[in-house]
């Protein structure tokens, strides 16, 4: 596993919509990662990033 972490710009529109309810923006940000970014694990959402670990293995 990698431990760098890797920092994945966010869309506008998921802040848009979760409008300020952080248990939304954070079910907006797995939704999102989960259908985009498939093999990372979110650590935390940092401004409009969500800070991520890779768990898939790669060469």
């Amino acid at each position: 596993m990698n431990s760098v972490p890797h920092r994945v710009l966010l869309p506008q529109w998921i802040f848009e919509k979760a409008a300020g309810d952080e248990k939304e923006l954070y079910r907006l940000v797995r939704r999102y990662m989960w259908q985009s970014y498939q093999g990372y694990k979110i650590i935390r959402i940092e401004g409009s990033f969500a800070i991520c670990e890779r768990t898939d293995r790669f060469l």
